[in-house]
């Protein structure tokens, strides 16, 4: 099988592994509910847990972020022809089920927000810069229990790190996917808090409640 035939098929395969809406799934089982038509219809972990509560927010963050390690891991280890370290590989799975993730074709390609599947992504990426990210996400979310303020915070928090820590090493031939994600994937996250955005400038922006209320934006 050819290297280029190799590449699509994980991208595919990563794609539909990001697409799994598993928080969907679990607001249906725990609760019966369409995530689509409660809370802020979102259909994320963070909707998740405003709707039934921390316990299965959790496992929706869980499960969202194993979107992003699985196929990190798997695809390009089953390739037989792949660049040394995987490196692009491994960033081409990542950025696939991520925008699975955001795009779902099961749910008309409206998605969720893709952080907890970019969390997966990069853990397996770049661990240092993850914990950088996380870092920043705990002292934000401490400070002001916003959930959207501390993943934009988090995704620009990774950026940096990663131009800081590796520098011109992310533009080598083997490793230009890296600097590209590191890059490219914070500010379509960021993009897609656009609405977030909007509410933080206006001060309108709530902080996280694990019950539902009515009529509720998402955080």
């Amino acid at each position: 099988m050819s290297t280029g035939l190799q590449l699509v098929l994980a991208a595919l395969g990563s794609a539909l592994l990001g697409s799994i809406p598993f928080s969907l799934l679990i607001a249906r089982f725990a609760g019966g509910i369409d995530l689509r038509k409660v809370g802020s219809g979102n259909v994320g972990a963070t909707n998740v847990a405003r709707t039934l509560g921390w316990k299965w927010g959790t496992l929706a963050l869980l499960c969202d972020a194993a979107k992003g390690v699985v196929p990190v891991l798997l695809f390009p280890a089953l390739m037989t022809t792949a660049s040394p370290g995987l490196d692009n590989e491994r960033v081409l799975c990542g950025v696939c089920a991520i925008l699975g993730h955001m795009f779902p074709p099961w749910l008309g390609f409206k998605g969720g927000k893709g952080v907890a599947t970019a969390l997966g992504v990069v853990t397996v990426l770049a661990p240092a810069g993850t914990g950088i990210a996380c870092l920043a996400f705990i002292v934000t979310f401490a400070l002001s229990r916003i959930v959207s303020l501390s993943s934009i915070v988090a995704a620009l928090s990774y950026a940096i790190a990663e131009v800081v820590l590796h520098g011109s090493d992310l533009w080598g031939p083997q490793t230009w996917g890296l600097g590209a994600f590191a890059i490219a994937i914070p500010l379509l996250i960021i993009y897609r808090h656009r609405t977030n955005i909007v509410r933080l400038w206006h001060g309108q922006e709530p902080r996280l409640q694990l019950k539902k209320k009515t009529g509720e934006p998402e955080v």
